[in-house]
């Protein structure tokens, strides 16, 4: 068992996509390389921190709605489909990434332990394809 334990944290420190684990509160608990890369805080300042760290204010609200919700259905309302987002970098800056989430679970089906996201930017490719719809 403790192979595998060292096995899967070798997969989410060298994976290249973002992932962000919360708890069933929304407090940062897993915070992988590419998540420093992406968002620009070190697991350091990341671990422990409200996941509202990377979440632009005006997408709060909603996020908590939809994170509550969730928790309590146990599962979520994308079953796994990638959305696209908005996510906020360190320096303030907005990044345009695509996401998906899911809902760790207890042993019960609906005992939410807390969340996963995988994220991945996209600001370039939707940046890029922004000007090409408005003139379409």
């Amino acid at each position: 068992m403790e192979e595998q334990s060292k096995l899967a944290e070798r997969i989410l420190d060298q994976v290249a996509d973002a992932v962000i684990c919360t708890n069933h509160s929304g407090a940062i608990i897993r915070w992988n390389p590419a998540c420093t890369a992406l968002f620009g805080y070190s697991a350091e300042e990341a671990l422990g921190q409200s996941v509202e760290l990377i979440i632009p204010e005006h997408l709060r609200a909603a996020h908590w709605t939809g994170y509550d919700a969730a928790m309590t259905k146990g599962a979520t309302k994308l079953q796994g489909r990638p959305t696209l987002t908005r996510a906020l970098h360190k320096s303030g800056r907005k990044l345009y990434v695509e996401m998906t989430f899911a809902i760790v679970k207890g042993d019960t089906k609906n005992d939410a332990l807390g969340a996963v996201a995988i994220a991945r930017d996209v600001t370039e490719r939707v940046e890029r394809e922004r000007p090409a719809s408005r003139s379409s």
